[in-house]
Order: structure tokens, then C-alpha cells, then sequence
């Protein structure tokens, strides 16, 4: 068996996610070994460095699979770009090692969550920011998002209540920079629950706008409760733009 690894581009608008479901074809993971599999002829099963929701996009996904057979990696690039839908592409294919495996491999994610403040309708972004009409207070969200960064535990900023796993991670940095009429959270981390950077989102705009005292993220990470944080925040404000290896 020869491994691949590939970096994958797509606008998640009109898709259910990246993860395969057994009740919909319509998947960023489906359409990928749809056409591998038609491509080899036999069955083929592709896994994602990150699980993106339903409405999110990504620059930067990593996806690996194993093939029976060996295979110009440009030569599997041009038939997938040429038979995906246009809001897929692939950027690169290369071989990788037989160990390797994009999603427990990775290191860190970034993900960028995109907010627009001013009152204009976004035409062609619309798809890709959040627009939001308040007034949103960025020294204080920064403050929350430094209590943030660091090894915790974040069930309650997690979307499954019935997760068994360890809900322990280490995000890295939190960045909130104003670019214009934007506000632009980065969130580099080791590894992301579902929901959880949307979820972090819907919390710190509530820092913002005042309803919710920066320095009770601690307490709030001890609650492990997720009805104790905020909203979570629209899918179309955020894409994965990175995934980083060792």
C-alpha cells in the first residue's frame, strides 16, 4: 500500500461538513472517495487533519489515504481537479511516509474566524464573515482570550455532551486583530473539540459586548459546562487555514 498525503482547498457552504455521514453523500470526505475510488477502482478512505462543521471552509486541510497501487502523485492531483465540484480543489499530492497519518500526526491547527462590523450588506463575502451590527470591545476580549491560551480542560466550550474522550487541549495563541471594518480571531491549537472554536467565538463576543467579565474564563473552564459559555458563533465566519506537522 502506498500512502498520500494531499492539501485540500474548499468553500463549505453548500456541504455538510467534512465527515462522511451515513445519512447524506453530501461531504467534503465523500466526494473526495467518490472519485479516488472511481479513479482505482476500488474503494478508497480518506482522513482529514480536522472534521470542519457544516458551512465551514478551509485553505489549508491536510487529507491522507492509501492506495493498492503506486501512482503519479500530479496524476491523481489532475483527475481529482478535474471531475470535483469548482468549490473543491486540490493544491498538492505527494507521497508520504507509511506512518503517516494527517489527522494524529498534526501538531497544530490554525483556524481564522472572520467578523464584520460594518453596516454595509457584504455581497461577496458573505459567504466567508459573520456580519454582526453591535459594537464589540477589543481589550477586553483580548484579555479573555489570554485566559484562554494554554493547556485546559475545554468541555465547556465543547458541542458533544456526550463526549467520552478527553476533553484536555492546548490552544496555543488566540490573536484578535481589527483589519478595517473586521475583526479577525486566529486560534492556533494542537487539536480542536467539535464546535469549539465557534464556540469560543460566541464567548468572546459576549466578553465584548459586555456581558461577560473577561476574567471569569477561568471559572468558566472549571464549570466543564457547556451551557455556562456563550453561543456558538455562525459556521461561514470561520475556515481551517493551517495544519502544521512535525
Amino acid at each position: 500500500m502506498t500512502n498520500y498525503r494531499m492539501l485540500v482547498q474548499y468553500d463549505g457552504s453548500r456541504y455538510n461538513g467534512w465527515q462522511k455521514q451515513g445519512d447524506t453523500k453530501n461531504t467534503i470526505q465523500e466526494k473526495l472517495e467518490t472519485i479516488l475510488s472511481r479513479m482505482t477502482g476500488s474503494p478508497v478512505d480518506i482522513h482529514g487533519a480536522g472534521r470542519t462543521d457544516a458551512g465551514v471552509h478551509a485553505e489549508g486541510q491536510v487529507a491522507q489515504f492509501r492506495l493498492d497501487r503506486e501512482l503519479p502523485p500530479e496524476e491523481i492531483r489532475s483527475y481529482l481537479n478535474e471531475y470535483l465540484p469548482e468549490d473543491i480543489g486540490i493544491l498538492e499530492v505527494a507521497a508520504a511516509g507509511p506512518r503517516f497519518h494527517s489527522r494524529y500526526n498534526a501538531a497544530r491547527k490554525t483556524y481564522l474566524y472572520r467578523i464584520a462590523l460594518d453596516k454595509s450588506r457584504h455581497v461577496f463575502d458573505r459567504k466567508y464573515v459573520y456580519e454582526y451590527s453591535g459594537v464589540l470591545d477589543l481589550a477586553a476580549m483580548r484579555q479573555a482570550a489570554s485566559l484562554l491560551a494554554g493547556e485546559h480542560d475545554f468541555m465547556s466550550f465543547c458541542g458533544n455532551p456526550r463526549m467520552k474522550k478527553s476533553t484536555v487541549r492546548r490552544l496555543f495563541e488566540v490573536n484578535i486583530s481589527r483589519v478595517s471594518d473586521e475583526i479577525r480571531l486566529e486560534f492556533i491549537g494542537e487539536g480542536f473539540l467539535q464546535y469549539m472554536v465557534r464556540i469560543l467565538v460566541g464567548t468572546l463576543i459576549e466578553v465584548g459586548e459586555g456581558k461577560r467579565d473577561p476574567d471569569s474564563m477561568p471559572s468558566l473552564l472549571a464549570a466543564r459546562d457547556r451551557k455556562l459559555a456563550g453561543p456558538t458563533a455562525p459556521p461561514q465566519g470561520l475556515t481551517l487555514k493551517e495544519v502544521r506537522y512535525h
